[in-house]
């Protein structure tokens, strides 16, 4: 049996610790008016402007001065061409009237031109300082949000691998089932969480929430100003009680799975014969029908309604492949750190392979789904769609690129060489590396839609990525020590032991 240190169990509860007071000073520290957020912008202008000003000064070429000019003498015959000319200017008076009334005519004009013109412009301001405050008050929320549905998804990818093993009767994984099983222990806590997030999102229990653009109040009414026909369109799929519903049963069969199949691998342990196994071989061939579906309308539901204007018939394996190769990932390095603290002693070096191998094979995969996304979309066009990347590639440059390059670059160049499947730092290293960068992935399909221009990575951010991570190990490790981590009667165990290539 596995006993959870106090060091792991220690570092988990200071993690969350650290993470609530985190979460609490992001939610404290937002703007509460729309003067806060006025006095924001402005100081960003200001700081703009002063840097430009700098700018300016550094490349500004000091001209010399003029030389004085003698001042000339008055003569008689200079007071004759004064005279003359005081005669033609009173000459030509007359003349001088018409052009001097058009003028007033047209200053006139132009005063009124330029008041219209002050009024739009206030009222541009007014509304950009508006959209402002509702980005920076989403920015605690979004971060919260993404931190929330990466473990939770995590949890999910490791459910779904481990009932495709199942239903494939693999020989070389049942050594791992327990493992699994324990990581998939945080889906109960995670969709608890992560339901109540959604809830308090689409009742506006807050109104600092402004997460999705289609929940906004008459979005959906002809004659209100926040009318929009393309969402108005898409009413009968987009509107919170169809919506919540879904996520409820989705989030409802998924655990309902992970309790019935961890109950049926534990009885199985005492039975005589196979029965339990067929249970579980059954239950997992009609969850992996019931999850193909429901992940892709949850991908759907979750992350690109953030985008309501926008879609991809990719988008659902996309995200499918992000959260798939994460729960590996977990699986792996969870794996190793048992077997690092002397259990697991039926996992070998072939194991490890296998699985650094499906680290590998999925993160290709995630790579062929973004290029195959991308490239469609970039190379067509079309301005509702190519917006999406747009915005993307001009605000969010680093992580968007830096996604590309943690979750298809580096893996390609570690876990391409077989042996370095088999050495545990190289694994653990480019595990957390895909971790983070999956993390990064699913930050790149939030923040872009609710906080724009206005992100960076801070306090709430990080702070909700500690509280989480510390979740996550505390239930996991927990979950773990409820069990033997070997399997007894699964019919493939002794095959899985013996697993050598």
């Amino acid at each position: 049996m596995y006993t959870f240190s106090k060091k792991l169990k220690n570092t988990a509860l200071i993690l969350m610790i650290l993470g609530l007071v985190g979460i609490v000073y992001g939610f404290l520290s937002a703007p509460k008016t729309i003067e806060e957020a006025e006095k924001i912008v402005a100081e960003s202008h200001h700081e703009g402007h002063n840097a430009e000003a700098e700018n300016h000064d550094a490349h500004k070429v000091v001209m010399p001065k003029e030389e004085e000019k003698p001042t000339p003498e008055v003569t008689a015959d200079s007071t004759k061409v004064v005279s003359d000319s005081l005669v033609a200017t009173t000459d030509s008076t007359k003349t001088a009237v018409a052009p001097i009334v058009e003028e007033n005519n047209h200053d006139a004009h132009s005063s009124e031109v330029s008041k219209e013109s002050e009024v739009n412009a206030a009222k541009e301001h007014k509304e950009h300082v508006e959209h402002v405050f509702h980005q920076l008050q989403n920015k605690p929320w979004s971060a919260l949000y993404v931190a929330c549905i990466f473990f939770m998804l995590i949890s999910l990818g490791a459910l779904a691998f481990y009932a495709i093993q199942q239903v494939a009767q693999a020989g070389w994984s049942p050594v791992l089932f327990r493992v699994m099983q324990g990581i998939t222990a945080y889906l109960p806590v995670g969709s608890i969480i992560f339901f109540v997030l959604l809830v308090i999102t689409g009742t506006h229990m807050f109104e600092s929430n402004h997460l999705f653009t289609w929940m906004t109040k008459g979005i959906t009414e002809k004659g209100n100003p926040n009318y929009d026909e393309m969402i108005a369109g898409k009413s009968g799929y987009l509107n919170f009680a169809f919506w919540i519903s879904r996520a409820a049963i989705f989030l409802l069969g998924w655990n309902l799975y992970r309790y019935f199949s961890r109950k049926n691998c534990l009885s199985q342990d005492e039975a005589s014969d196979n029965t339990f196994y067929k249970k579980n071989f059954k239950m997992s061939a009609a969850f992996l029908v019931f999850f193909i579906v429901s992940e892709s309308i949850m991908a759907w539901d979750w992350l690109m309604s953030f985008d309501p204007h926008w879609f991809s018939t990719l988008f659902g394996w996309y995200v499918f492949a992000s959260f798939f190769v994460s729960g590996i990932t977990t699986i792996s390095m969870v794996t190793l750190y048992l077997k690092s603290k002397g259990y697991l002693e039926n996992v070998n070096s072939s194991h490890i392979h296998d699985l650094s191998k499906f680290m590998f094979g999925i993160s290709v995969f995630w790579t062929y789904l973004w290029f195959s996304q991308f490239m469609l979309i970039w190379y067509a066009n079309i301005p509702e769609e190519v917006t999406y990347f747009k915005t993307r590639i001009d605000i969010y440059t680093l992580p968007f690129w830096g996604a590309v390059v943690m979750n298809f670059v580096f893996p390609i160049l570690v876990l391409i060489n077989t042996d370095f499947k088999r050495v545990a730092p190289i694994i653990v290293g480019a595990g957390v590396v895909i971790l983070c960068g999956h993390y990064v992935d699913f930050f790149n399909m939030v923040m872009p839609a609710t906080v724009g221009d206005q992100w960076f990575i801070g306090v709430p951010e990080i702070a909700s990525v500690l509280f989480f991570l510390g979740l996550f190990i505390y239930v996991v490790f927990t979950a773990l020590t409820k069990a033997p981590l070997t399997p007894k009667r699964n019919p493939f165990i002794e095959e899985s032991k013996h697993f050598h290539y």
